[in-house]
């Protein structure tokens, strides 16, 4: 038996086969620093697309939260005479609605005052509880319900002036869809936020409206300003008609506050005729009458 050797590499040969080995580790080392590259580019790029979004919205929701800071009127005290009011208000800056359920009509009859601020829960409590009792009551023919949408609760909406934003809504429907008010004030209580939160945004009061069934060029008067001024279109309206309010229910014996109700001028008494309990309100609204 005999054994074959593979002849030993000469120095060479294993010169040249580390040569060789050095170079492929090179390579390899070089496709994984590109591999690493493109993965650590690609990710940097899409980090830089989100934050840009993030940016963005960031802007967005400042541009949105200071418009909407800025909408309640702050300048000199104004009166009702001094304002841009609806059309369809009365000269206490009142909405009132008869039985063909639009702003500006009346009655010959009693009169029922109620003033609310959308921000006000009570208020909410109070529309659910009595929205169908002012119904059946301007139904009759002999009543008429003004709407006195006042702002005293801009405070509890953390910088929004929702009151106000709400208010002006209110107003601009009254002035230019008086067929849509009452519907509109519906939703709106049936929508009401917290108090206490940001409340609702515009986008948010547009798409109310527009269920409601208001117009879109009337939805768009919602965020116009009152010329240069910051603040919304009839913001000194909702301004001069606090201050009104203020005065009047002073003159009936009570302070302001919402919701309150006044009958014929005199404020709704709250232990006879507790609101809450159905049917209460007409009660009063009848022993007005008589």
């Amino acid at each position: 038996m005999s054994n074959t050797n593979s002849p030993r590499p000469t120095k060479a040969q294993r010169r040249d086969d580390a040569r060789a080995k050095a170079l492929e580790l090179r390579q390899e080392q070089a496709k994984r620093e590109k591999r690493n590259r493109v993965i650590a580019i690609t990710g940097l790029v899409a980090a830089l697309a989100v934050l840009a979004v993030v940016i963005t919205m960031i802007l967005s929701q400042q541009s949105d939260d200071s418009a909407s800071g800025d909408a309640a009127y702050t300048g000199d005290t104004v009166t009702l005479s001094d304002v841009k009011a609806p059309s369809t208000a009365q000269e206490d800056g009142g909405i009132p609605v008869a039985a063909e359920g639009a702003a500006g009509t009346s009655a010959d009859g009693t009169v029922v005052d109620v003033y609310l601020d959308y921000m006000c829960p009570v208020c909410g409590t109070f529309e659910e509880a009595n929205g169908h009792q002012l119904e059946e009551l301007r139904a009759g023919g002999d009543v008429t319900v003004v709407y006195h949408p006042i702002s005293i609760l801009d405070r509890a909406s953390n910088g929004s002036a929702f009151s106000t934003r709400a208010a002006n809504a209110a107003a601009a429907v009254a002035d230019l869809a008086p067929d849509k008010f009452l519907a509109f004030n519906d939703a709106m209580f049936a929508n009401q936020p917290e108090e206490g939160t940001e409340g609702l945004s515009d986008a948010e009061i547009a798409e109310i409206a527009a269920d409601a069934g208001v117009p879109a060029d009337v939805i768009d008067v919602f965020t116009q300003t009152d010329g240069d001024n910051p603040w919304r279109l009839y913001a000194p309206y909702v301004s001069a008609l606090t201050q009104q309010a203020g005065e009047d229910l002073e003159a009936a014996g009570t302070n302001l506050a919402t919701p309150t109700v006044v009958i014929d001028g005199k404020p709704l008494d709250t232990k006879t005729y507790d609101w809450r309990i159905d049917g209460k309100l007409i009660e009063a609204v009848e022993a007005a009458k008589s």
